[in-house]
């Protein structure tokens, strides 16, 4: 049987859109069958976005547009923004507030790629659920 991809698309203005992200993103992931038995990965998720979103308003001044794709295997997180300057991965000195988003994501996630494009970067992360098998739920 064969999962039908899902997806949601959504932009987010430089102003508010990190909370506005990570509450949009916690409603459309409630509607996948994994989400209720995996309460950490959805956190992961969510911060996830939260900083990705962060990057996007902060280092490329930028809208940001928030796609999530479940596509039976993999959840993919990609934000989109209008800078094609790629991340780097820094070590932030103690106290130092910013820096670390790179890092973060990198680190909940199962997979991570960056991207340029025509019109600025996508960077994208993989959440990989462990899947319960449908029968084990019946017992």
């Amino acid at each position: 049987m064969g999962v039908k991809a899902m997806g949601w698309a959504h932009s987010f203005p430089v102003s508010g859109g990190v909370r506005a992200g990570r509450e949009w993103t916690r409603e459309h992931l409630e509607s996948l069958p994994w989400t209720e038995r995996e309460p950490e990965t959805v956190d992961a998720v969510v911060l996830a976005v939260s900083e990705l979103l962060t990057n996007a308003h902060v280092h490329a001044h930028s809208d940001a547009s928030l796609v999530l794709t479940w596509d039976g295997d993999c959840l993919h997180v990609s934000v989109h923004d209008e800078d094609p300057t790629l991340p780097r991965q820094r070590e932030p000195g103690i106290g130092e507030p910013s820096g670390r988003g790179v890092g973060i994501v990198r680190m909940l996630a199962d997979d991570w790629e960056m991207r340029c494009q025509r019109h600025g970067k996508v960077v994208t992360a993989c959440f990989r659920p462990a899947l319960t098998p449908p029968e084990a739920e019946d017992s």
